[in-house]
């Protein structure tokens, strides 16, 4: 397994490969021996970034984020003036992205977000990864004129998680969707949303 990325931190590097672990071994397959060994890197190196598990944690989730801001694209979000179309075409590209391009990052998600669910400490750190996503989604559909944001942008993200869900780890994971049948979903889900 090799995560080296050509100018990367240290830092960097260990959390890259503590989300290769998880994809591949899940959370009993990191340890902080585990991230030297995939990495190439002399035994100890982790534990001078990351002390404990918590903190290795930690940090796989802040550059989780990081890298999904990237796979989202969050920067190339349309503004809401561009209408629906344009809000249908950036989700579904981020969600098939996720799909494929960035699979092995989306299983590595849903290995922290279980975590958390047993970590209060890293559910505080996992939720704010999320909340940038969350509230961009939100100012999106009010800007698309929705009329329940906050229980609109739930519903879209629901949806995009579960659909990552099921081809990724679920009972759906031998097929991928199209980005068009993603695209048509998606366009069904957003229509009924903001004709409620």
């Amino acid at each position: 397994m090799s995560v080296r990325t050509a100018g990367a931190s240290r830092a960097d590097l260990v959390a890259d490969t503590a989300l290769a672990l998880l994809a591949e071994r899940g959370m009993r397959g990191l340890t902080h021996r585990a991230v030297d060994e995939a990495a190439g890197l002399p035994q100890g190196s982790t534990s001078n970034v990351a002390r404990t598990r918590q903190a290795l944690l930690e940090l796989a989730v802040r550059r989780l984020a990081e890298r999904e801001a990237r796979v989202l694209a969050l920067h190339e979000m349309p503004d809401p003036r561009a209408g629906t179309d344009a809000l249908l075409d950036a989700m579904a590209l981020a969600t098939h992205r996720a799909l494929t391009r960035n699979r092995e990052l989306t299983l590595a998600r849903y290995e922290l977000a279980l975590e958390a669910t047993r970590r209060p400490e890293l559910r505080a750190h996992f939720d704010a990864a999320g909340a940038r996503f969350r509230d961009q989604l939100t100012g999106l559909v009010v800007g698309l004129g929705s009329t329940s944001p906050d229980r609109h942008a739930l519903s879209l993200i629901a949806w995009a998680d579960g659909l990552m869900f099921s081809c990724v780890a679920g009972s759906f994971g031998a097929r991928v969707p199209t980005l068009d049948e993603v695209r048509a979903d998606l366009r069904e889900l957003l229509h009924g949303i903001l004709a409620a």
